[in-house]
């Protein structure tokens, strides 16, 4: 997302079919809050008053989502959720825990809950809990195999990607860098009649020009040095499948014109070869950049350009999907959690609302580099904004802040953000004056070079 790539732990029921949530609590009006609540959202419920009537329900039939007290009448609610992960693996399951006791959802984490609730209950919580619970992944699937997300731009996505399987039609897909261009590319080849065979991703600004004709189309033995036995391109790997073309942009027009003819002709010959190979593939395109402006610019082939952006899909950035950093949060912080073996860490209420103030220049991928990094910093469990380091708007040298009113460049509060200003306004006047000779301009200030590189850094100057 942006978004980012985590699966679903079964498709979601269709018309007529309900997916069914366990509740487990000793409190009736909780219990009754909980249904209510559930039922509103389309839901089956069951209910159980202890861990006893929970693992009885559990044996007898399957559910979509568990969610239980912490305190039971005949045990503890850690209990239940070690029982289901150990018997009922693919079931997930949620802590409800008093307000303010994160001991106790921290523990639930750590023993296998994807997330918890806090009492009072709050129902905006609980939709977005259980909305994320349905698309949590299976533990046999692989992590990209469904957007994660709620968003009303996430769910068109989601409901294009699902009529672009049905079709063979080559797709252009757009979207900033982050936003995940090659997850719905996989997911569309996922969904489609060409699942069974490859799928083959390529990064086109990462070949070397003299070497992207012999990477796409293979080459013969002896071809040229080096060349010591045959070798099949891209194009006869995803034969029966789909090549996904990721920064089409990037490719040089000699290799525009060869890829068009591969494409129209559905055949392609090897570099050293007399003969062609008939190719059966899907092409799926994708680029950061504006296609049809580099059309227009004379800088891409508008003939390969029609070929290709037959259908096109944009990707959201995650800024556009503020509703679903919580739950694209937490999936990452469970996925980095698994990977390292250690309990899940869990975000402060003020760590989650800078996530949420956040523009995410970077989408999906930078708020997974984001939250694996306070992982590494936080300090314990619960990641505080300090932890995410954030980075601030960026300002260039002889530019003014743009994003602060003008009514700020007067007010000395709060004091840390009229102290930075100060100190940004000041480097920039020094830097200005040596032309940016850092050296020179820390000189200037009175600051060793180094220490004028950490302010830097921090105040976002480059």
């Amino acid at each position: 997302m942006a978004g980012s790539a985590v699966t679903r732990r079964s498709e979601r029921p269709t018309a007529g079919v309900h997916a069914t949530v366990l509740v487990v609590d000793d409190e009736a009006d909780i219990r009754e809050l909980l249904e209510l609540s559930l039922v509103r959202m389309g839901l089956g419920v069951q209910s159980a008053g202890s861990v006893a009537e929970a693992k009885a329900l559990l044996q007898r039939r399957t559910f979509d989502l568990c969610l239980t007290d912490m305190r039971l009448p005949d045990g503890d609610g850690l209990d239940l959720v070690r029982y289901i992960g150990e018997h009922c693996g693919d079931l997930p399951v949620a802590a409800i825990t008093a307000y303010g006791s994160m001991e106790n959802a921290v523990s639930a984490l750590k023993a296998g809950a994807f997330d918890y609730l806090t009492k009072p209950l709050s129902l905006d919580q609980l939709r977005t809990l259980v909305r994320s619970a349905l698309f949590l992944p299976r533990k046999d699937q692989p992590d990209w195999q469904v957007l994660l997300g709620d968003s009303p731009a996430i769910q068109q996505v989601r409901s294009m990607i699902e009529k672009l399987a049905r079709s063979q039609a080559p797709i252009y897909l757009t979207g900033e860098s982050g936003s995940g261009k090659e997850l719905a590319a996989r997911l569309i080849h996922e969904k489609g009649a060409r699942r069974d065979r490859a799928f083959v991703p390529v990064n086109c600004g990462a070949i070397p020009g003299n070497l992207m004709e012999s990477e796409f189309f293979g080459y013969r033995k002896g071809a040229f040095t080096g060349a010591e036995a045959d070798r099949e391109g891209f194009f006869h790997v995803a034969h029966g499948g789909t090549l996904f073309l990721d920064e089409v942009a990037d490719l040089p027009f000699p290799m525009q014109v060869k890829l068009l003819r591969a494409i129209q002709e559905k055949r392609v010959r090897k570099v050293g070869a007399t003969a062609e190979d008939p190719v059966d593939v899907r092409i799926i395109c994708a680029t950061h950049q504006n296609l049809s402006g580099l059309v227009e610019a004379e800088k891409f082939r508008q003939d390969l350009y029609y070929r290709l952006a037959v259908i096109e899909l944009r990707m959201p950035p995650l800024r556009e999907c503020r509703e679903d950093i919580p739950t694209l949060a937490r999936a990452i912080l469970a996925r980095l959690a698994k990977a390292g073996g250690a309990g899940s860490a869990i975000l402060s209420e003020s760590a989650l609302e800078a996530l949420r103030r956040y523009d995410f220049p970077g989408n999906a991928r930078e708020l997974e580099n984001i939250l694996e990094r306070a992982v590494a910093l936080a300090a314990s469990d619960e990641i505080q904004p300090d932890d995410l380091q954030l980075a601030p708007p960026v300002y260039m040298v002889g530019e003014p802040p743009a994003s602060e009113p003008q009514t700020a460049h007067t007010a000395k509060w709060p004091l840390q953000e009229y102290l930075d200003r100060v100190e940004r306004e000041a480097i920039l006047e020094a830097l200005d004056k040596t032309r940016f000779n850092r050296t020179a301009a820390a000189k200037v200030l009175g600051i060793t070079f180094r220490a004028l590189r950490y302010r830097m850094e921090r105040l976002g100057i480059r």
